[in-house]
C-alpha cells in the first residue's frame, strides 16, 4: 500500500504493483509506504475517503505467472505447497484446485491452517482467516477474482483500476484524475524502465487445456467481464 496526498495506491498480488510502488516513491511528492499487499479495509479511516487507485490483470495470466514464481523457488509459500500436493500436482491440477478453492471445504481448511494467522509484511500476506472467507464469497469464485474484491472492496466508489497490461499508458491519466501532478520525470519512467518483479514462463495460452481454462472463465467471471478480458489477450 502506497499513501500519498491525494490517493492510495493498492498494490493487487502480481498485478504490476512492484513497479508501480516504485514510479509513486520516486516521483510522487509524500508518497510513502504503509504496509505489504493490504488492503483497502486496512487503510486508516480517517484516510478512506482519498481515490484509491490500482492495477488488475488477465486471470488466465495471472494464474501462469504465480504458478511459474512459486515453482522455482526453493521454498515455495504455503498456499502452493497444498494447492499443489507439495509440488507432485502440475499446472493443470495446482489451478485447477486454486480457482474451485471454495467448493471444497476440506482444501481450503488445509490451506488455512497453513497460512499465518495474522498479517506478516511479506509474501502473499493474506491471513487464514481472511481466506477462509472466499467459502462466503457468491459461487463461482475463483482464487484472484476473491483477491480483487477483498483487495478493493469492489462495490465501493472512488476506485480508478487499470489493466496492468496498459498500465504505463492508464497510469498517467489516473494520476490527473485524481489531481495528482504527472512530471516529466515519471512519463520518462514509464516509458523507458524495464519491468519489474517477472516471472520467467512462456506464452500463458500454452499452459492451459480447456478445462482449466474454462474454470478460470466462470470462477473469475468478476474480473474478466468487468475489465472485458479474453483469453489470449
Amino acid at each position: 500500500m502506497i499513501l500519498a496526498p491525494r490517493f492510495v495506491f493498492l498494490h493487487l498480488h502480481k498485478s504490476g504493483g512492484t513497479f508501480v510502488n516504485d514510479c509513486l516513491l520516486r516521483f510522487v511528492p509524500g508518497a510513502r509506504v504503509a504496509g505489504y499487499h493490504l488492503p483497502h479495509a486496512m487503510i486508516a479511516p480517517e484516510l478512506r475517503e482519498r481515490p484509491v487507485l490500482g492495477f488488475v490483470r488477465n486471470p488466465w495470466s495471472y494464474y501462469v505467472s504465480w504458478f511459474a514464481f512459486q515453482s522455482t523457488m526453493r521454498q515455495p509459500n504455503a498456499l502452493f505447497r497444498v494447492l499443489s500436493e507439495d509440488g507432485r500436482l502440475g499446472f493443470a491440477g495446482t489451478i485447477a484446485n486454486m480457482v474451485t478453492l471454495a467448493q471444497h471445504p476440506e482444501l481450503l481448511a488445509r490451506v488455512v491452517a497453513a497460512l499465518p494467522a495474522q498479517y506478516t509484511g511479506r509474501g502473499l500476506n493474506v491471513p487464514g482467516p481472511v481466506l477462509a472467507k472466499i467459502a462466503e464469497a457468491p459461487r463461482p469464485t475463483g482464487f484472484y477474482a476473491f483477491l480483487f474484491d477483498y483487495m478493493f472492496d469492489a462495490q465501493a466508489n472512488r476506485r480508478w483500476i487499470g489493466r496492468m497490461e496498459s498500465l504505463r499508458d492508464e497510469l498517467p491519466q489516473m494520476l490527473e484524475d485524481v489531481g495528482e501532478p504527472v512530471t516529466a520525470g515519471l512519463r520518462a519512467h514509464l516509458a523507458t524502465a524495464p519491468p519489474t518483479n517477472v516471472s520467467m514462463h512462456g506464452d500463458y495460452r500454452h499452459y492451459y487445456d480447456d478445462q482449466v481454462r474454462d474454470l478460470v472463465a466462470r470462477h473469475d467471471a468478476l474480473v474478466i467481464d468487468r475489465f472485458g478480458y479474453r483469453f489470449g489477450d
